[in-house]
């Protein structure tokens, strides 16, 4: 332990005398000063420094014969001292020797040093310092095949121990070594080569130079993954594409290479691509709008109208993802960045093989591929659909949907109302499949002859009664009832009940035909113009009041009114609701189904007929 405490205070000389000329001698000055308490043990320590010193650099002096007469001829007792001075030349060569030579372990830098013995736990280590360190094994468990003699990178953990031992660190200088690779490899785009360890969420993990980075998912490949499993335990290229140096995250890219090289091949593909060419592609993605094909580098899509001549739902039913196919060109953009592709091209149109005779009024038969709101479109031959349209559906002028009248699958009969070849465009008809019921209305459903009839929908105005299929007429909310004054249809009937009618109206030009369900019926009120006549006295109860006078029900249809000033009696007050008493009829009208009465003008005219009668008398 002496020994070494005295090998410590020399090593410090050499490096103070590395600096320079000038510096060195402020140095020897100050060691002289020092030395004059204490020479007798610095002169031994020096001795034995530059012993220590011609050992370390006996290697490369061997290569230059200047520099072995140089340190063999030089005094390091009166360089210390101060006496001996040195040539520039000289001393920079001795400074560059030191620096090739020695490792400052006071340094935080990456040393790289030589496997010179392995032991059951430990690594020894030689650095070119001024002596071995060690390292347990623990930090090499990844590298099973170390040996004596490897090169491995170190950092000076521990300049000595308290055995005197030092201690470096391979995982330290590895992890330190790591992230300048990383950084390099990032600012520089070169392509590093990592391991995949094992799944997580949204990638994977990737050990890069002993550091753990993520790999996304989207990053693997150009196209979509659906197998993670298939990567684990592999060895990639990768490129950095991203670094967080606060969270100390890493994030590569598998598909940035890939990308690299598909960019190639894509500006060659590009460059050949014409309208009308036909190529091979795999089907990459399937959506419900269509197909985009991997043309081996270039992407385009198929619209799910390009992929057959049939109608179909959605690509999948003809399909699937990694299928090679034939496609063809259709169109692209100025760019060619957006490739439009067909399939069904490829095939001659199914309306070529549409039979040459078939014409407008033909019956054709067909099977039900689509419904919608406003008709149903049936496939007559493969690839050759005719709309029918649901006004043409039904004479009935009630529009109804579709599958009020078939559903798809169905097999149907149906007239070519038009059809236009260049166009490729066909209109069917099924009510044409029978008689026009307008064609003899008028002798079927004659002015005032009655019928009966289904209610079919109601309106603010009146309803729709269909006396036959295709024939409705209209009874307005005037006619329904002699009595009850109707604020909507639906207070007197509901859809689908049956109720007479009698024609009032009918203009077959416009298919339009007027009905009446009260002139079914006798008018209660042609009887009641005697009953109810202007001067008729009648006796009732008032039912209900108000500010402006009361009711008397006499039935179901006569409800009379009296004024307020009409309630007064010959005492000066007020008839009552309950109170029962004679009124007279002052106002009738049939068309309106009004009647007005009045109790004080019975004791009023009473009073005018004795007035009368004493005027008389007195003349």
């Amino acid at each position: 332990m002496p020994a070494q405490k005295k090998d410590s205070k020399p090593k410090k000389a050499v490096k103070k005398t590395t600096v320079s000329k000038k510096v060195t001698k402020k140095i020897a000055s100050k060691e002289t000063t020092k030395a004059k308490t204490e020479q007798p043990v610095l002169k031994n320590e020096i001795i034995e420094e530059k012993t220590v010193v011609s050992s370390k650099i006996e290697k490369p002096i061997v290569e230059n014969s200047s520099n072995e007469k140089f340190l063999k001829d030089f005094d390091w007792e009166n360089f210390e001292e101060g006496i001996e001075t040195i040539e520039e030349k000289k001393l920079v060569e001795l400074e560059k020797l030191i620096e090739e030579n020695f490792v400052d372990t006071y340094n935080d830098s990456v040393i790289e040093g030589t496997i010179i013995n392995l032991t059951d736990r430990e690594a020894i280590i030689d650095i070119n310092a001024k002596s071995e360190g060690v390292i347990s094994l623990n930090e090499f468990r990844y590298n099973p095949d170390l040996k004596v003699g490897d090169k491995v990178e170190v950092l000076v953990d521990i300049q000595e121990d308290k055995t005197g031992q030092l201690i470096l660190s391979h995982r330290k200088a590895r992890t330190i070594k790591a992230w300048d690779r990383v950084n390099e490899a990032h600012d520089k785009s070169t392509v590093v080569t990592g391991f995949v360890k094992c799944r997580t969420k949204g990638g994977m993990i990737v050990d890069v130079f002993g550091l753990e980075a993520f790999l996304p998912g989207s990053q693997i490949d150009v196209k979509p993954i659906r197998d993670y499993d298939q990567y684990v335990n592999k060895n990639m290229e990768f490129k950095v594409v991203k670094i967080n140096h606060e969270f100390k995250n890493v994030v590569v890219s598998h598909k940035a290479l890939i990308e690299a090289d598909i960019e190639e091949q894509k500006k060659e593909i590009i460059g050949q691509l014409e309208k009308g060419q036909v190529l091979e592609g795999i089907v990459k993605n399937i959506t419900t709008y269509g197909v985009f094909i991997d043309l081996g580098g270039v992407d385009g899509l198929i619209h799910i109208t390009d992929l057959s001549w049939n109608r179909i739902n959605h690509p999948s039913e003809i399909l699937d993802l990694d299928q090679k196919i034939n496609v063809v060109i259709l169109d692209f953009d100025d760019d060619k960045s957006r490739i439009q592709l067909g399939v069904k091209q490829l095939s001659p149109h199914p309306w070529e093989a549409l039979n040459s005779e078939l014409k407008e009024g033909d019956k054709i038969k067909g099977k039900v591929s689509v419904l919608a709101d406003y008709g149903a479109f049936i496939e007559v031959v493969d690839g050759v659909e005719g709309l029918v349209h649901v006004s043409e559906m039904s004479w009935s002028t009630h529009l109804r949907s579709a599958q009020d009248f078939m559903k798809v699958g169905d097999e149907v009969e149906a007239v070519v109302l038009s059809l236009d070849r260049e166009e490729r465009k066909m209109s069917l008809g099924i009510k044409q499949l029978t008689s026009d019921p307008w064609t003899d209305i008028t002798s079927k459903y004659p002015v005032g002859s009655k019928h009966k009839g289904l209610v079919r929908n109601f309106t603010n105005f009146g309803i729709f009664v269909e006396l036959e299929e295709g024939i409705d007429g209209l009874v307005y909310i005037s006619d329904l009832s002699w009595t009850v004054k109707v604020k909507h249809p639906s207070e007197l009937f509901s859809s689908g009940d049956s109720i007479d009618v009698i024609v009032l109206e009918l203009d077959s030009e416009d298919r339009k035909l007027s009905l009446g369900h009260k002139q079914t019926m006798d008018n209660p009120w042609d009887a009641y113009d005697k009953t109810f006549a202007e001067g008729t006295i009648h006796n009732g109860t008032i039912s209900d009041s108000n500010d402006k006078g009361s009711t008397i029900a006499f039935n179901e249809d006569v409800v009379a009114f009296v004024p307020s000033r009409h309630l007064l009696k010959e005492d000066g007050n007020k008839l009552k609701k309950g109170e029962t008493s004679d009124f007279k009829v002052i106002e009738y009208n049939k068309d309106f189904k009004r009647v007005v009465m009045s109790h004080t003008v019975l004791f009023k005219d009473d009073e005018k007929k004795k007035c009368q009668r004493i005027f008389k008398e007195s003349k």
